[in-house]
């Protein structure tokens, strides 16, 4: 139902920044939370930041200190996600996800994925 291709993925140097952006499909996406996951080598995928609809409300893991910032643009039909000062312990397969609006966003249950995009950070 709703597919999602992620780009902007590849090698970046500590402390660098990288945009990476999730193209949805449909004419439903401004109905739908979306957010990014990661996962590193031999790691569980883990939560890195999710959307709501308007853009207006954002969630963070806390892990992350403030550097990544997710945003949105539904005329568009892309999710990104700025990522700075990046260290090597960032590199990971980074997921785009979205689920239907809940009225709360939350850090599980996302119901569609993307196939994924590296990024790696060299020291």
């Amino acid at each position: 139902q709703v597919r999602l291709v992620e780009s902007g993925g590849g090698l970046v140097e500590a402390g660098g920044s990288l945009r990476l952006s999730c193209a949805a499909s449909g004419r439903t996406f401004s109905n739908y939370d979306m957010a990014w996951f990661r996962q590193a080598p031999a790691k569980e995928r883990e939560f890195v930041g999710a959307v709501n609809p308007s853009g207006s409300n954002r969630l963070y893991a806390d892990s992350l200190k403030g550097r990544f910032t997710i945003s949105r643009d539904n005329a568009k039909n892309t999710v990104y996600l700025q990522m700075n000062s990046l260290k090597p312990e960032d590199t990971a397969v980074y997921y785009c996800a979205a689920r239907e609006y809940g009225g709360r966003l939350i850090r599980t249950l996302y119901n569609y994925w993307g196939q994924g995009t590296q990024v790696t950070v060299s020291s």
